[in-house]
């Protein structure tokens, strides 16, 4: 039953960040990448074609630091930083 309701908590997280007006900084937009990728298991690496090696170095990095959660706990830092920089 927790996992349901971390779920859908989320689910809610996830739909407040993508729909949100405000600018967030690089650097928190790779940590919500990041994290979005190791709760859903699609933590595979791609590189976007005609993206700079630059960026999928950052998005690389971002993985790779997140790499140690397991999805519920990616979702559970999802949540936070969600509540954190949402305004």
């Amino acid at each position: 039953m927790k996992n349901k309701v971390l779920h859908t908590q989320f689910l809610e997280a996830f739909k407040k960040v993508s729909t949100a007006t405000q600018e967030f900084p690089p650097d928190v937009l790779l940590q919500f990448y990041a994290l979005y990728k190791q709760a859903t298991q699609k933590n595979t690496f791609s590189q976007t074609e005609g993206e700079h090696e630059l960026v999928s170095a950052f998005k690389l990095n971002a993985l790779l630091q997140v790499k140690h959660l397991s999805s519920d706990q990616a979702k559970e830092a999802y949540i936070e930083a969600s509540k954190k920089y949402l305004k």
